[in-house]
């Protein structure tokens, strides 16, 4: 059994809360820089999700989402257009964050597989962030169906087809910079 001192396990905690802490930041801001578009607007929010997903592992990120979600749960304007609430989360967008469990659960478990190669890692980072994102518009678009009352089309029409490129923008410099910045988190 690993020996650990008490000073070492209190500098482990610290890290992983300023990890935390400092994440969800990173997420609330992303949130914040919003274009109004329909139902849905645009952020940055799926560029950080993914990116932290493959930068900070499973854990973290997972962390990171849970405490962003009960942020704005509790009244602390954190969502887009600086919402919060059980209105913003039950809303007809509240899938998408929601949603952002599988965003950033599946880059960092692709963060497990065992590549060197840079440019192999940013490719394994930008699959990982295509499928994450899928599973988030799949259970958004989902929400926005049932709270709506919309139609499939519609909703797809609404909530995923303007997001394709930009999202799929976003995903590649989330990938970039997730696989440039990796070996510098511990």
């Amino acid at each position: 059994m690993k020996n650990t001192t008490p000073t070492k396990r209190v500098k482990s905690v610290a890290r992983e809360i300023a990890y935390i802490a400092l994440s969800v930041a990173i997420l609330a801001v992303c949130a914040w820089v919003t274009i109004p578009f329909g139902p849905v607007p645009f952020t940055l929010q799926t560029f950080a999700v993914c990116f932290l997903g493959a930068l900070l592992g499973w854990k973290r990120s997972l962390a990171t989402v849970a405490v962003y979600i009960l942020m704005g749960l509790v009244g602390i304007p954190v969502f887009s257009g600086f919402k919060a609430g059980t209105a913003a989360l039950l809303g007809p967008t509240g899938g998408y964050i929601f949603g952002f469990f599988f965003a950033v659960l599946v880059p960092a478990l692709f963060k497990l597989i065992p590549v060197k190669n840079k440019w192999a890692r940013f490719g394994i980072f930008y699959a990982a962030n295509i499928l994450g994102l899928a599973l988030c518009y799949l259970f958004g678009t989902v929400w926005f169906i049932i709270m709506n009352s919309a139609s499939v089309g519609s909703a797809i029409a609404l909530c995923v087809t303007p997001f394709l490129i930009p999202d799929a923008i976003k995903l590649f410099v989330a990938a970039l910079l997730a696989s440039r910045l990796e070996r510098y988190i511990k």
